[in-house]
């Protein structure tokens, strides 16, 4: 059992309470780890470290070309120790190791790109209507930040908003999933190896009502980013408006992924699988709908549970296994309860629809990969984020309707379209309400390009230039370079 400390103002000590709780092994349902378990006074303690460094001349001093390489020299960091970061979150989340140490080795890319642009962010000269004076225009950091991340995949998200947020010029407390902190406060000691001043990073870890709400509600936070589920979303956002507080919230969705009779049948069938199945359907993104058109519903069909069949469960250290472990009992519970409703829904389960078993092992949170046909959009199992490896069919007649279905969601942060056609994949593109669609692929994501979604699906974009501007606010200084004003009664 390895116990860990939070990470405060450069400082690894306990918590306030002097209490922890046990992460858990999702696969072998083992507890492995022992984890602070913190309060306000920890919250307190971690905003007021954030917020004297932010003021401190070791961080507000440094040009934002330093800045950048130092936060180029931890995204370095981060990829010398990928493959045991990996394994660390793989025993917290269950998640496969395969897809994780992949995911820990690109992490670098985006302490490279945002390091890259931190003195890259200019400001403009506007031309103003008055003679005699000169106007600039600069962007500053916001001040503290607050990074709340989820379990699914914590590293990753996490480096989403830390990279940004640290080339912006801004000091950070982070917030992990009290299901998988270990990861992130692996993170935290590495951070030491790329120079940052004490306090520029710090890691809280606990449960929401005890560490979440305070540090949301804190005054010295100035900006939150989230990802987790929609209703942790708006009381993020609720919290957040009463000190104006600039939010950045990444949340559900109940993605439609959409196949057209024109479509290269066996390219979209894969990426079918891989949309809702890779890593056991626990992600936002996942194609959890799948929109079939009539002329190639039931062939479509078929060949989709031939495949999904095949999948294997196992230890997700294992480079064979397919399927991983659902992350927690609460989650997998989730499922269960999703696969019971849809059943009761009238939804006719053609794969799965049960617990899974691995011989031997912990078999608590295995769930078989599931398929529901004859599913309507009505349907709770059509509406609501499942989280799981359960993906709903759904018929459509033409493109109309296709699009219509896909849109009728509450949600709409991502989306699929499968076809040879390029005028459809641009035309049903623009029409759909999501805030990422893939034409003839699925589930990819780069550093580059802006990530966020529509309706319920969050507010703010993560990746991309865009995202670092999430992380500053825009001064306007006025230089009178004439004589003094005559007249001060008359402003000009």
């Amino acid at each position: 059992m390895h116990t860990y400390q939070i990470y405060i103002n450069g400082q690894w000590c306990d918590s306030a309470s002097g209490k922890w709780f046990d992460s858990l092994d999702p696969y072998t349902g083992e507890s492995w780890a022992s984890i602070p378990q913190c309060n306000s006074t920890d919250v307190e303690a971690a905003v007021d470290a954030a917020h004297k460094a932010f003021e401190s001349e070791a961080w507000r001093d440094l040009t934002a070309t330093a800045r950048g390489k130092m936060v180029k020299k931890f995204g370095q960091v981060l990829l010398d120790n990928a493959e045991k970061l990996a394994a660390i979150e793989v025993r917290d989340n269950g998640k496969l190791y395969s897809e994780v140490v992949n995911q820990c080795r690109y992490m670098t890319e985006w302490f490279e790109y945002y390091g890259g642009l931190a003195d890259k962010v200019e400001g403009t000269v506007p031309p103003i209507d008055k003679p005699k004076v000169l106007n600039y225009t600069r962007y500053e950091p916001l001040g503290v930040c607050a990074c709340i991340t989820p379990w699914n995949s914590p590293l990753l998200l996490l480096v989403w908003k830390l990279a940004p947020a640290l080339a912006a010029g801004n000091t950070v407390v982070i917030k992990p999933s009290e299901f998988t902190s270990a990861s992130t406060l692996e993170l935290a000691k590495l951070s030491e190896l790329a120079g940052f001043p004490p306090g520029v990073i710090n890691v809280v870890t606990g449960y929401s009502s005890e560490v979440g709400q305070p540090l949301v509600a804190h005054k010295k936070i100035r900006k939150i980013a989230f990802t987790g589920s929609e209703e942790g979303g708006r009381h993020v956002n609720i919290s957040a408006a009463a000190d104006f507080k600039k939010v950045t919230l990444e949340l559900g969705g109940k993605s439609a992924n959409i196949v057209f009779d024109d479509a290269d049948l066996d390219q979209a069938v894969n990426g079918v699988v891989s949309g809702i199945f890779a890593a056991s359907g626990q992600t936002c993104i996942a194609g959890s709908r799948l929109l079939l058109q009539d002329s190639i519903h039931d062939a479509f069909l078929e060949r989709l549970v031939d495949i999904a069949k095949t999948a294997k469960l196992g230890n997700p250290m294992s480079e064979d296994t397919q399927i991983a472990p659902i992350a927690n009992e609460l989650q997998y519970r989730k499922i269960i309860e999703y696969i019971d409703i849809a059943k009761a829904e009238g939804a006719r389960c053609v794969l799965g629809g049960e617990a899974g078993t691995v011989k031997g092992k912990h078999q608590g949170l295995f769930v078989m990969p599931t398929i529901f046909a004859d599913v309507h959009n009505s349907m709770r199992i059509a509406q609501e984020e499942v989280f799981g490896p359960v993906l709903s069919v759904i018929r459509f007649k033409d493109e109309a309707e296709a699009i219509s279905i896909a849109n009728d969601v509450d949600y709409g942060l991502a989306a699929g379209v499968w076809t040879k056609s390029l005028n459809r994949a641009v035309n049903v593109s623009e029409r759909l309400q999501a805030g990422t669609i893939w034409v003839n692929t699925y589930r990819s994501t780069s550093y580059t390009t802006p990530f966020g979604g529509y309706k319920s699906s969050g507010l703010g974009r993560e990746n991309g230039q865009q995202a670092i501007k999430e992380y500053l606010q825009v001064k306007s200084v006025w230089l009178h370079t004439g004589e003094v004003t005559k007249n001060p009664y008359s402003r000009r």
